[in-house]
């Protein structure tokens, strides 16, 4: 049975040669048994990140100040719901579940669905609130027919400059796609927010009842970052730690691990993942079948094959998406090859 260290040489005895590792040990065990917090918030995902990170928070948490949650967005791995129900008895934990503030099929159904990425989903949402009919003009044109909405036609009209990740030349060929294939469907970015991020904030904003009695409210946040996963996520931070003035700090446990360390931290202290890494064989998990992931094709083939209703739940809420996503993937294809066809005649 596992046993946490009452002291941080304790905690170090069995930490591998892994200088990212020790160092990432010494600062948790100062983070979390810093006087300063008493209550400590951890969300759980159920992903492989999340089991490091889980792994880490537990062995710090001498005096149980940690207490865990997982946001249920209404469109999870039967394999993921199995794997915390083996993390809390693995760790003699409670991980908390807490529903979407508007579970993912009816948010698609209310906002739109999501299409590449949160931004593009965002400023193509923002386009479509204003009628916009995906017309290749001047920004200060468009700006005069359009005159609410300035920043999604910014990156409509490539004004933030060459490379900018607010541009939408940032997807190859995304605009050209757009105006020979105007979206019928409406697209948003809304199911994140209101599955994930939005109840989170509450949580920090309210507190958790733990009991009828006792309301607790949090003043560190925990979360499995990455930088090395990269994504919006990733890129919106510069350190593994950052005061606030709301009342409630943010602590990244795992913000600078790499790939080998994570491998490291998995074989020194025996971290297993769900059945969506090692029997499904996929590389991630969280929303099924999310139309934002760049694999969704193959997703979908392991979702119909292990879990045929979610298979059929997913491509009800996100069809329109995957069939927008095919065609503008083979919009790129007739494109490149019309390139390389010029080129050669050129030469």
């Amino acid at each position: 049975m596992l046993s946490k260290a009452n002291s941080i040489e304790e905690l170090l005895e069995s930490c591998p040669k892994n200088q990212t590792i020790g160092d990432n040990l010494v600062r948790a065990w100062s983070k979390i048994n810093s006087s300063k917090y008493k209550n400590i918030l951890c969300s759980i995902s159920g992903g492989s990140d999340s089991d490091v990170m889980l792994d880490i928070v537990w062995r710090c948490d001498k005096d149980n100040k940690v207490t865990y949650v997982w946001f249920d967005t209404g469109l999870e791995y039967q394999a993921t719901k199995d794997h915390l129900k083996y993390l809390e008895e693995k760790y003699n934990i409670e991980i908390h579940p807490y529903k979407a503030i508007k579970p993912i099929p009816s948010s698609c159904k209310t906002y739109g669905q999501p299409f590449i990425s949160k931004q593009v989903s965002e400023f193509i949402q923002r386009l479509q609130a204003h009628n916009f009919k995906w017309e290749d003009e001047d920004f200060d044109i468009l700006m005069k027919r359009y005159p609410k909405c300035k920043s999604a036609l910014e990156w409509w009209c490539n004004v933030k400059g060459s490379g900018s990740s607010f541009n939408i030349s940032r997807n190859k060929y995304l605009k050209e796609f757009m105006i020979a294939n105007p979206p019928t469907f409406k697209i948003s970015n809304k199911c994140c927010k209101y599955a994930k991020k939005d109840v989170a904030h509450k949580i920090l904003r309210e507190g958790i009842i733990l009991c009828d009695y006792y309301n607790v409210k949090f003043d560190l946040q925990i979360i499995g970052i990455r930088k090395a996963e990269g994504g919006a996520r990733a890129t919106a931070y510069k350190s593994c730690f950052d005061e606030t003035d709301t009342g409630c700090d943010n602590y990244r446990p795992l913000f600078w691990y790499r790939d080998s360390d994570k491998i490291d931290y998995e074989r020194a202290y025996f971290v297993e993942h769900s059945g969506c890494y090692t029997e499904y064989g996929l590389k991630r998990t969280g929303c099924a079948g999310c139309p934002f992931g760049r694999d969704f094709e193959y997703e979908l083939e392991v979702i119909q094959k292990y879990e045929p209703k979610l298979f059929k739940a997913v491509n009800n809420i996100f069809g329109e998406s995957y069939e927008y996503t095919r065609r503008y993937r083979d919009f790129c294809k007739q494109m490149k090859e019309k390139e390389r066809n010029h080129n050669e005649m050129c030469k």
